[in-house]
């Protein structure tokens, strides 16, 4: 089945070079995000506007000498290579597993709706790790020729940016994205127009723009009120990611779910499959039984229909990721719209009941349980924790599909470097399945002083890169000339690092390390053998707890006993992750088992030779082998939080002081840490397929998505035919 192919307008219209029109192309396709040579093309256009922005839009859009790159034969040529490599690439969809192995099983493509992504830093329209899993998601079944179309909402104001004072602080600020400066276009109608849709809220209906962000073969259609058909009290609806007003958030959730549906209508599009990412979008369930109800099937026959070829994926076992609205405000805004449509709010609400019982509450992860054919948590154990917290709201298992991590997006050039020449790797190209070069079992072949030497250069790019971030940040904090001046002789790449970054929600123990200052202070000042850690991450705005740890951490960083050993990065993103995940020696995660679903970071550290030392929890439960990584404690939990905290908050030392710190400073006649690099090689070998994204495909190919599907010959003589919304 071919690509999902979606008529659009770029955003912003300016003229380029005929020579150069291929510009725009490239410029206007995400595909760049994971492709170091385009990059790299932007950067020799003009480096410094691509340092500032990191996004090629304001790159090509001016003002710009092209002159001077005219002239360039050597820029010309690598011009001509790029663009034929990216035509290529989107021309040829043939050749790929699921081609072979399944054809043309498929009537339709599978639409994925999440309420964010993370593709790349400058589209700021994600939080954290469900948001990039989500991208990861589209640039794996792009480079596997997948038949998908993503749909989402346009966060204008994308999710916040994090400062940290100078009492540490969090400070929330929200930019104000110019979409004529981003790698968007207005999708186009039938008539050749910019595509709109209506979504009816009391008292009056809600227009909604769709555009387009392309991510290589795939389209993602993003919902956008801030329109002036609108309300100027509407126009804000999609300003703000996981918005703290309860109403406004349940606002979103039906432009993403309705609108959505509605959209992928108005294109002429029929899915075969229905992905719901999370519950946020569960609203498309409620208006696809309207569609059906509107062609004339019952209520039960039409719940009936959308339940047989959609699935769902759970993403948390803790109770404030599940998302829940008080019942009388489903009611009062969504009402209206469900009742007039012939789907009664009552049914919904009886449809979202908890497990509780609680019918206060309309529970988004209970609707989309009963109303999909299949679902999954996001790792083995979570499917084990999932199973336990909703029984009795599904009559089917939740399956664990365990995530993984689009490698090509963050295993760092010089360590992908060594893969390609000395293992023909090609991460972007491992779709085959059974029949593919396992190039990871032959990781013994690169010699050690050149994986080592990959893993510095990875490091010094980390020191160099969090220099510039923490002198900007102490200088904010009017810190003198001379404080600033030492920046420049920290993360000295000759000192073990330790790297934590994730969302700083207190099940998560960011502080765990220091339960005991005077043990860690020893261990981070040791004359012979010393350890530095890095921390990064955001708290919600709504979550006081963890923006007190943040402060902690912060204080700890300038406290006399830890100052020039810990840091801590503001602005957690996708940047400042894929340095850490590159460039630390260590990966470090401690969460209270068993609330950490997944974890995805740690396999991006483990994909470029970052061993993890981590409770064993989420995807470390079933990725830890005894010689790829540490385990902090075991898998027995103790009632009482405060003693396992400190149970745990001891093995993770002793680990440190009897395993680690050793083994990282046990340096061969060479200078090389070879029992190190053992288990640098076998963190790697152990994560580059089994935790990729392309087998975490794979499996929802053949476990969900194929399965859903394979109603199709029931639903073909039910299903309405749709040509437009509503």
């Amino acid at each position: 089945m071919e690509p999902v192919r979606i008529p659009s307008i770029p955003a912003a219209a300016f003229p380029l070079p005929p020579r150069l029109e291929g510009l725009r192309r490239l410029a206007y396709n995400l595909h760049w995000a994971w492709h170091p040579r385009t990059r790299n093309l932007w950067s020799l256009i003009d480096r410094a506007a691509w340092n500032r922005y990191r996004n090629p839009v304001p790159v090509i859009s001016g003002p710009t000498d092209w002159s001077r790159v005219l002239d360039d034969e050597k820029f010309l040529a690598e011009y001509q290579d790029t663009l034929a490599a990216f035509d290529a690439y989107m021309a040829n969809g043939s050749g790929h597993w699921f081609e072979r192995k399944h054809g043309d099983a498929l009537g339709g493509p599978i639409a994925y709706f999440c309420a964010e992504y993370g593709i790349h830093e400058s589209l700021g329209i994600y939080s954290g790790g469900l948001g990039v899993l989500a991208g990861d998601h589209m640039k794996s079944a792009s480079d596997m020729a997948l038949p998908f179309v993503g749909v989402g909402l346009l966060y204008r104001k994308g999710y916040f940016r994090q400062q940290i004072d100078a009492d540490g602080h969090q400070e929330h600020g929200y930019p104000d994205y110019d979409l004529n400066r981003l790698p968007l276009a207005r999708v186009q109608d039938r008539n050749g127009l910019p595509l709109s849709v209506t979504v009816e809220l009391p008292g009056r209906d809600l227009t909604v723009a769709v555009w387009l962000a392309q991510v290589g073969r795939v389209p993602v259609l993003l919902l956008d009120t801030d329109v002036a058909e609108n309300a100027v009290e509407d126009r804000p609806i999609t300003h703000i990611l996981y918005v703290r007003g309860r109403e406004m958030r349940l606002h979103q959730e039906l432009v993403l779910g309705i609108g959505g549906v509605r959209a992928l209508r108005e294109l002429g599009l029929a899915p075969a499959v229905w992905h719901l990412n999370e519950g946020h979008s569960a609203f498309l369930l409620a208006e696809r039984a309207r569609e059906f109800v509107a062609s004339g099937a019952s209520l039960d026959t039409a719940l009936e229909q959308v339940r047989r070829n959609s699935v769902f994926t759970i993403h948390t076992p803790v109770a404030a990721g599940n998302e829940r609205f008080d019942s009388d405000l489903v009611r009062r805004v969504a009402g209206p719209l469900l009742d007039r449509g012939g789907v009664p709010v009552e049914r919904i609400l009886d449809l979202g009941l908890g497990v509780d019982g609680d019918r206060g509450h309309f529970d988004m992860t209970a609707f989309s349980l009963r109303l999909t054919n299949g679902a999954n948590a996001v790792s083995q154990l979570h499917s084990h924790t999932a199973n336990a917290t909703w029984q009795g709201v599904t009559d089917h298992p939740i399956l664990g599909i365990t995530n993984g991590v689009h490698g090509p997006s963050w295993v760092g050039t010089p360590v992908l470097e060594l893969l390609t020449r000395d293992l023909g790797a090609d991460l972007e190209a491992m779709d085959a399945g059974p029949r593919q070069d396992p190039f990871w079992e032959r990781l013994g072949r690169i010699p050690s002083n050149d994986l080592w030497e990959a893993h510095l250069r990875q490091k010094r790019e980390l020191a160099l890169f969090a220099h510039g971030r923490l002198r900007n940040q102490l200088a904010r904090h009017g810190e003198a000339p001379a404080v600033l001046a030492e920046i420049e002789s920290v993360l000295d790449p000759s000192i073990m690092t330790i790297g934590f970054a994730r969302r700083f929600a207190t099940y998560k123990r960011s502080g765990l390390l220091f339960s005991d200052i005077d043990r860690l202070a020893r261990l981070v000042w040791d004359a012979d053998r010393p350890v530095q850690i890095v921390f990064a991450g955001k708290a919600h705005p709504a979550d006081r707890p963890g923006q007190k740890v943040i402060q902690e951490i912060f204080q700890r960083s300038r406290s006399p006993e830890f100052r020039g050993r810990v840091f801590i990065l503001e602005n957690y993103d996708i940047r400042v992750g894929r340095f850490l995940v590159q460039g630390v020696d260590v990966w470090l995660n401690n969460p209270r088992r068993p609330l950490e679903a997944s974890g995805t970071s740690g396999m991006k550290a483990a994909q470029n030779g970052v061993p993890n030392i981590s409770i064993l929890d989420g995807w470390w439960d079933e990725g830890y082998t005894g010689d790829n990584g540490w385990a902090i404690g075991g898998r027995e939990t103790d009632p009482d939080d405060e003693a396992q905290d400190w149970a745990d908050a001891q093995s993770l030392y002793g680990l440190l002081e009897t395993e680690l710190i050793p083994a990282w400073y046990d340096r061969d006649a060479s200078g090389i840490p070879t029992r190190w690099v053992d288990a640098m090689r076998r963190s790697m070998a152990t994560t580059l397929w089994r935790f990729s994204t392309t087998r975490m495909l794979l499996e929802y190919m053949e476990q969900l998505y194929l399965p859903a599907a394979g109603f199709q010959a029931i639903r073909e003589a039910a299903e309405p035919t749709i040509t437009e919304a509503g």
